[in-house]
């Protein structure tokens, strides 16, 4: 018989007095056996009378205000109710013993399970001991909490103007526009071309279009046909060869040869803002002032530079931290957060795209859910061992950085501050961001001198445009 999960679920029916709650201290019996590194089966006795007992006192108040048919309130036999009741009044008398036994129990044996428990009651029966098993894992053993002898990495930046600068260049390719030209295509130019590729004399998916733009040396083309159209005109037609590389993506087509006819229709060439007052503007510097755009566009780039390092340091701390440790994780607990994460992909899936959110297969987000459950584990021994809570100067700083973009921020701080859930994620974070300020000033840092290109570069990710925060 299973009674599922009845060590978390709210204590029902007439609780026992004291007195009681000490017999069954003092006379259940508990045993342990370990059923893995963190896997632990945990049998409890607990003796008969205190299950006749329970079970006797239920029977009598049902019958104090049991109606049956043929007799009056209060009057049926106690015969009577055992015979129609007797079954279900074990089953909850049971239920409650074993909810008023399983913590004392774990108490008893020191442990402190990491999972809901799967309890089955093995033995249940009036007249006998009530015996149940209870299978659960618990709290891994962290070996290593610190990250002494451990090298850190801290890149040391400064934004420079030709960053600057160059984010502005960057800003006025996004804003291009293409004049048509009667001249030879040239790199940075966008040609519009209808083209058709055949391998062997047979055409093949996706080797044929029209009215097709592409930037000639910005990849758009595979190679051999980019090059291949550098020195057209418009209105020519040029037959170009394309030699496919072997990892190419397309597998039909991968490793083989083909011919495209290319019709070149109009070549064009870019077009650049100027960076004068209307750019600025554009930008939300209202007097159009160039200076002030310069300056914006370096506040944007710090931001951006000191958001990347901080989670520069903070990857570094966690890879250190899981690499130092290796731990059996609680299954259960692996299956929760991938779960978690398959709805949170949804949720952002639904917002972005109207029915039904596509279903998320949780198989594939076990091994990031793994880690991110790894993590969890050690940095809750981190945060009881340092007995860390979250600053509340670095929790207001983190909100009103958030609340700046919005037109009212104080209502947007007042409306985060209202509601405990949203307030505990911001606390979450900042506690995770005091556990990398410890750690790294127990590792041994390296300072890197780098610049704002070669890091972000680093990262593999885009520089913030001039307009973004």
């Amino acid at each position: 018989m299973q009674l599922a999960a009845l060590a978390t679920a709210p204590v029902r029916g007439r609780p026992l007095d004291d007195a009681q709650t000490e017999v069954s201290k003092s006379l259940m019996h508990v045993s342990v056996e370990t059923t893995g590194a963190i896997g632990r089966r945990m049998t409890v006795s607990v003796p008969a009378d205190e299950l006749e007992r329970e079970v006797s006192s239920r029977l009598s108040r049902l019958a104090k205000n049991l109606k049956l048919p043929g007799f009056r309130p209060g009057k049926v036999p106690r015969k009577v109710v055992e015979a129609r009741f007797g079954g279900q009044v074990i089953q909850e008398a049971a239920g409650e013993l074993i909810q008023n036994t399983y913590r004392d129990a774990l108490g008893q044996q020191g442990l402190n399970p990491a999972t809901t428990p799967a309890i089955e009651a093995t033995k249940l029966e009036r007249g006998a001991d009530l015996e149940y098993v209870a299978s659960f894992d618990v709290f891994p053993e962290i070996a290593r909490l610190d990250l002494k002898g451990k090298q850190v990495e801290r890149p040391r930046i400064e934004i420079q103007d030709h960053d600057v600068e160059r984010t502005i260049e960057s800003v006025r390719r996004q804003r291009v526009t293409w004049d048509p030209v009667e001249r030879p295509a040239q790199r940075d130019d966008r040609v519009v071309i209808d083209f058709e590729g055949t391998i062997d004399g047979e055409s093949f998916e996706g080797g044929a279009a029209s009215d097709f733009p592409a930037v000639l040396g910005s990849g758009g083309l595979v190679e051999d046909l980019d090059e291949g159209l550098v020195g057209a005109r418009a209105g020519d037609e040029r037959k170009v060869k394309v030699s496919f590389s072997d990892d190419y993506p397309g597998k039909k087509v991968a490793g083989k040869t083909a011919e495209f006819t290319v019709k070149i229709k109009q070549v064009a060439e870019p077009v650049l803002p100027e960076v004068d007052e209307e750019f600025a503007r554009a930008f939300g510097v209202e007097d159009g002032d160039r200076d002030k755009l310069r300056a914006e566009v370096r506040e944007n780039l710090q931001r951006e530079l000191d958001e990347r390092l901080r989670r520069h340091l903070h990857d570094q701390v966690m890879n250190l931290l899981l690499e130092g440790n290796e731990f059996d994780v609680p299954q259960q607990m692996v299956d929760e957060e991938a779960q978690r994460m398959a709805a949170a992909i949804m949720g952002e899936s639904a917002k972005r795209r109207s029915g039904a959110a596509p279903h998320v297969d949780t198989t594939v987000l076990v091994p990031e859910a793994r880690r991110r459950v790894a993590l969890g584990l050690i940095l809750r021994d981190i945060i009881a061992k340092h007995s860390l809570v979250a600053d509340a100067g670095r929790v207001r700083a983190k909100i009103d950085t958030m609340a700046a973009s919005y037109e009212h921020p104080e209502a947007f701080v007042q409306w985060y501050y209202a509601d405990q859930n949203r307030l505990a994620q911001v606390q979450s974070s900042v506690v995770e961001e005091q556990i990398v300020d410890l750690l790294v000033e127990e590792a041994d840092c390296v300072d890197k001198e780098m610049s704002f290109e070669e890091f972000m570069n680093a990262l593999g990710r885009r520089q913030p445009s001039a307009g973004e925060e």
